[in-house]
């Protein structure tokens, strides 16, 4: 069923008789996620470049407005260019895929061959492999472990990345789940060579704890390198493909608010629906998500706990938008989605939904714990909040808009349709 609507399309069959509903869920779901992607994309590459400033400015204090000045200049940067660059996104994508599997090789070389360069002692293999170190207050490690996926569920990515593409590539049917095969391969592949290096390459995790810099990843550098050149050398490696993700980022919200506004799901749906007819896209909704990650970093200049909640909430509301559409299609029988490329015949098909529903389900109340305890306002986890303060106001935005919302459409980008309805 290739959309770039995703979920939003899915949920809307898989749930036969209340599809409507479902898919108005998912798809707000699907679209709040992706800011909160993009905006904490943002933020990472923000915190990075202080970081790396900082590295030789020892007597710099890294205030709040730093990275919200940061913040600003690259989220709109990475805004306009998915706006006005349409044409050379297919370049830039394949040029950041290349540098993040050349970084990615350039960083596990370095750290792992600069402490023995250095002659420093590496981590030994109890401190990477068996040790557990439970730094924040819970007294089992098996709910620590779990807890912390929570990074590893953000760091891979969501499953239905490409999905929001499907309508501008050949063959989607057969594509875009190829695609998702391959992002999973080659993240799961990536990240865990990654973070056994940078693990072995630590001689003091004490010093990265209590870092004084905003990103960890300028501490663990310095130690692994021996050099504030070599951390900020490594550093620049890693902002460079990120800004990569952000365009990512910015280009699957903006495609999902789309298709939410051509169905009539979001206010002034004849505005952000349109097409603009010179450069092709859906430049309006791509203007507007820029616009709300601006006012989410605005939020960081108050409150920097409430922002580092968007972290969960990207997670939490992409996996409810996934449980809208797998749970329907399990309880339907599987009988309303058509087959494609790919289907699992049989028992196998009900396994692994019933599986993918419950590991949902648990997971989504573990990640809605505080971080570590006993807790206080600072350290309280707000994803909870954030995630039924939006699901609340989706709701009361269904019984205003629903006579209005007319379900999920298959309209491709270059049809005559759009580019009669751009005009």
């Amino acid at each position: 069923m290739p959309s770039s609507g995703g979920v939003y399309h899915w949920a809307s069959i898989t749930a036969g008789q209340y599809g409507r509903q479902c898919g108005w869920f998912a798809g707000w779901w699907n679209f709040l996620a992706w800011i909160f992607g993009a905006a904490s994309m943002t933020q990472i590459i923000s915190t990075q470049t202080m970081s790396a400033y900082a590295l030789f400015h020892p007597g710099f204090h890294i205030e709040r407005w730093h990275i919200f000045v940061t913040y600003i200049i690259c989220s709109w940067f990475c805004c306009l260019t998915v706006a006005l660059g349409h044409r050379l996104l297919p370049k830039i994508e394949a040029l950041s895929g290349c540098v993040v599997v050349g970084g990615f090789l350039v960083t596990v070389v370095v750290c792992a061959v600069m402490p023995y360069v250095n002659d420093q002692p590496y981590a030994d293999n109890n401190f990477v492999w068996s040790k557990w170190q439970n730094h924040v207050g819970y007294s089992s490690d098996g709910f620590v472990f779990c807890l912390g996926m929570l990074n590893g569920a953000f760091a891979v990515g969501a499953p239905d990345v490409t999905s929001h593409i499907a309508e501008e590539v050949l063959f989607p049917s057969r594509n875009v789940p190829l695609g998702t095969l391959i992002q999973y391969i080659i993240g799961f592949i990536t990240a865990l060579c990654y973070a056994v290096v940078i693990l072995y390459g630590i001689n003091d995790l004490d010093r990265v704890l209590n870092s004084p810099l905003p990103s960890p990843l300028a501490e663990i550098y310095r130690q692994t390198t021996g050099t504030r050149g070599g951390a900020f050398s490594l550093l620049i490696v890693s902002i460079i493909p990120t800004f990569g993700v952000v365009i990512g980022c910015y280009l699957i919200c903006g495609r999902t608010l789309w298709t939410l506004a051509r169905d009539n799901a979001t206010p002034y749906s004849h505005v952000i629906r349109r097409v603009h007819t010179r450069h092709r896209n859906p430049m309006m909704s791509t203007l507007v998500c820029g616009m709300v990650c601006t006012l989410l970093g605005c939020i960081y200049v108050g409150n920097d706990t409430a922002f580092g909640a968007f972290v969960g909430s990207y997670v939490v509301l992409t996996t409810l938008s996934y449980l809208a559409a797998v749970m329907p299609h399990l309880l339907n029988g599987r009988s309303n989605t058509p087959r494609g490329w790919f289907w699992m015949r049989g028992a196998l098909g009900y396994i692994v939904n019933g599986v993918a529903c419950a590991y949902t389900i648990i997971f989504i109340v573990i990640f809605c714990f505080p971080a570590s305890v006993p807790v206080d306002a600072s350290s309280m986890n707000y994803t909870c909040l954030i995630t039924g303060g939006l699901t609340a106001f989706i709701a009361a935005f269904w019984f205003w808009r629903q006579r209005d919302y007319v379900g999920p459409t298959n309209v491709l980008l270059g049809s005559e349709m759009i580019e009669h309805s751009a005009t």
